[in-house]
């Protein structure tokens, strides 16, 4: 952690983040998992999209944490079956689920503003703040958070190969227990725990976000080639905060 960084929250009346610098770098997702919640206790947090791999986090994440804050972003155009697979792993997993919505609803903000997501890269950029960082940014703010789950992994996207498994986002720590998973480990766990799939991911689907941004992918496609924003790769939840 840079000097500059922890004088900056010191400034600010905050304690600076704690990063894993006790850790080696041959810890496994559980032991990531286990010192984050050590670290944070109460203010840690898993974010789910309740996507095509989700059931992977959820099972490893409540196996170490079983109470842990589990946020997901419901932007109000997710498909049927993501809302009953949500319903199924809250159930099963016994999730202590925050579900977070944008502050205008869908029929709103098409009356006002048409379809955002085909207005150029300006409106979505405009669609992804609205929908999904603003609700982000609020649920972790009312829920006090200090330390976040992620599952990303590096092979999805330019981005997401730059990321450290323990970073600093926004004044938090930011944890990706399987950062450096590849596709046959993802795999094995499911295999392993016996663990469900998204309903839509036998049809296809293997990155599974909005109803109008994601169509299916053939077997010798990426699996985020189904995911299509304008020009985005990133919905800019996992993108440093722009002041």
């Amino acid at each position: 952690m840079s000097l500059e960084f922890a004088a900056l929250h010191l400034a600010n009346g905050s304690a600076a983040p704690k990063l894993s610098s006790d850790l080696p770098d041959t810890a496994s997702a559980q032991d990531l998992i286990a010192w984050a919640h050590r670290m944070h206790g109460d203010g840690l947090a898993l974010s789910s999209s309740f996507g095509a791999d989700a059931a992977v986090m959820l099972h490893m994440v409540t196996s170490v944490a079983p109470n842990v804050k589990t946020i997901f972003i419901d932007t109000g155009y997710l498909f049927p079956e993501t809302y009953r697979f949500a319903e199924e792993l809250r159930e099963r997993f016994k999730l202590n689920l925050h579900i977070y919505s944008p502050k205008i609803t869908p029929a709103r903000q098409e009356a006002l503003y048409g379809q955002l997501w085909e207005q150029g890269d300006a409106g979505v950029q405009r669609y992804l703040q609205m929908n999904k960082v603003e609700p982000m940014q609020r649920a972790l703010a009312e829920l006090q958070i200090t330390g976040w789950i992620a599952g990303l992994r590096s092979s999805q996207t330019d981005h997401r190969k730059s990321l450290g498994r323990v970073i600093e986002q926004d004044g938090l720590v930011k944890v990706h227990p399987i950062l450096h998973w590849d596709k046959a480990q993802v795999e094995a766990y499911f295999a392993e725990h016996r663990l469900p799939r998204h309903p839509l991911y036998v049809k296809g689907y293997r990155s599974i976000g909005d109803v109008h941004s994601t169509i299916p992918v053939g077997p010798n496609e990426d699996d985020r080639a189904g995911r299509f924003l304008g020009s985005k790769k990133e919905c800019g939840l996992h993108l440093m905060a722009v002041m």
